[in-house]
């Protein structure tokens, strides 16, 4: 399957579930309720926890950019767009893992790699990100795991935390 196609079927897939998980936010209750439960009612919807609210809910304590996903909005998108260039496995804005399949690069040959990204805070800092890289080389036309290289690691957090950074600025200029 080509990168173009697996890529056109987990947006389409993501489309699809928020367009699903939309139209559950005009639920009508038909039984008889008391004003109070009613209110209390209407604040629970969307809700799956005490602070996680998916569509609707408390919209005041949202904090800008973070629409009821409990990791940092910014670092999520630029961990998404960093590695846009790569086929992925798994994107799960709640739990903030980003899987992706493995890559050949052209410049390596016999080389590949695969990345786990998870974001690991709601707020916009270093300690936030986490990337873990798992690297294998072709040997007798089998894979054979080799040890990622450190620094590759930290260009790709860099790469990251540069991208959220431009992005919060961008939004805050629009604010």
């Amino acid at each position: 399957m080509t990168y173009k196609r697996l890529y056109s079927k987990t947006i389409l897939t993501i489309m699809t579930a928020l367009f699903m998980l939309s139209s559950c936010g005009d639920i009508k209750v038909e039984n008889e309720i008391t004003p109070d439960a009613e209110d209390r009612f209407k604040d629970s919807i969307g809700k799956i926890g005490d602070d996680i609210y998916l569509i609707g809910g408390d919209k005041d304590n949202s904090k800008p950019g973070e629409n009821g996903i409990t990791v940092n909005a910014f670092l999520w998108r630029a961990a998404l767009d960093t590695v846009s260039f790569m086929p992925l496995i798994s994107a799960d804005p709640f739990g903030g893992v980003i899987i992706t399949d493995w890559y050949e690069m052209p410049e390596l040959q016999n080389e590949r790699h695969k990345l786990t990204i998870s974001v690991l805070s709601s707020d916009l800092r270093a300690s936030g990100i986490k990337v873990s890289l798992f690297a294998q080389k072709r040997k007798n036309k089998k894979w054979v795991n080799i040890e990622a290289q450190k620094a590759t690691i930290q260009k790709i957090e860099n790469a990251i935390l540069m991208k959220a950074r431009e992005l919060r600025i961008a939004y805050t200029r629009r604010q």
